[in-house]
């Protein structure tokens, strides 16, 4: 069981050389290997597994979907293979791939700025950043930390919290000149909302009256997949839209946006958690950026103080299972 287990280790590194060079070749080159072995031991995974991993032409390799999986699966387990050893000779200073994933929004507002001071603190670190809207399985490799807005769901994973924001309606000047500012939230069925097209759990906007919570249903004629465009919408005149305040707390403070209802907001509060997988070996890489994030996001940075809508850590900021 032990030589099965190093031989999948080799295989796996076999995989990830073909899928880097793009040949059996190229990848025996480097690894010392026929091209024929090769071919061979990639057969040998696909025997075992019983599902193809790749597509081979005459031009070109292409990985399969279930190729895909297992080439993620495989970066992860190789790159954590490698923090071990490094830890256990004394060189465990943090290195590797590290995949991050956070929502367009906050990524561009709070991790980005980060970037450069935590790469001149880790050189060794290659930060691998992807920012969308869209929600990726840690679970299955897809990343090392993702950065999530909101209730979490319970599961294995770890959680740091980063901070907190409200939610605000808007409308930028131009719109509210041409169809008016509603004074109540029944005003809004008159206007146009704009809306996010993912499935929500809540259907209408969430207010408040006389300490009473309530939901309104509202419509328009334009929908988006991502805060930041749903900004754009509203700051262009498309409609009026219910968003983050973080996002929009720049275009609040410079009059391009105007908040609405407030005497009628219901105070909710979204926070965000640093996520990611726990347990006895969390690589250096993934610990390193987390604690950077904590660090920074409640203090001040790029030479002004953290926006406020957003709470500092604290000693909230602890890790919890998400």
């Amino acid at each position: 069981m032990a030589r099965e287990w190093a031989d999948r280790a080799g295989e796996m590194e076999v995989l990830v050389r073909v899928v880097e060079h793009g040949s059996f070749s190229a990848a025996g080159r480097e690894l010392g290997l026929t091209p024929s072995a090769v071919s061979r031991i990639v057969a040998r995974m696909e025997a075992r597994l019983g599902v193809r991993l790749l597509i081979r032409t005459t031009r070109a390799l292409t990985l399969t979907p279930e190729g895909e999986a297992y080439h993620r699966a495989a970066l992860r387990i190789l790159d954590d293979m490698a923090e071990t050893e490094r830890a256990v000779t004394d060189q465990a200073a943090p290195r590797g791939r590290l995949r991050v994933t956070a929502s367009l929004s906050y990524g561009r507002l709070f991790v980005v700025p980060l970037l450069a001071g935590f790469l001149e603190r880790y050189p060794g670190i290659l930060l691998d950043l992807s920012l969308g809207d869209a929600v990726v399985d840690l679970t299955g490799g897809q990343a090392d930390v993702a950065i999530r807005v909101g209730d979490l769901a319970d599961s294995g994973l770890m959680a740091r919290k980063l901070g907190d924001s409200g939610r605000v309606v808007v409308a930028s000047p131009a719109y509210l000149a041409r169809h008016g500012t509603p004074q109540a939230p029944e005003d809004l069925a008159a206007h146009n909302c704009i809306g996010f097209n993912w499935r929500r759990t809540r259907l209408g906007w969430p207010f408040r009256r006389d300490g009473r919570d309530f939901e309104l249903a509202v419509s328009g004629n334009v929908e988006a997949n991502s805060g930041d465009t749903v900004v754009q919408m509203a700051r262009d005149g498309l409609g009026i839209a219910r968003v983050g305040a973080f996002v929009v707390a720049d275009d609040l403070a410079a009059g391009r946006l105007i908040p609405l209802l407030e005497a009628y907001n219901p105070g909710e509060r979204e926070t965000f958690h640093a996520v990611f997988l726990g347990g006895a070996q969390v690589p250096a890489r993934v610990r390193a950026f987390v604690d950077y994030l904590v660090e920074n996001l409640g203090g001040a940075k790029d030479g002004r103080q953290a926006r406020p809508i957003l709470a500092g850590p604290g000693a909230e900021a602890g890790v919890t299972p998400a």
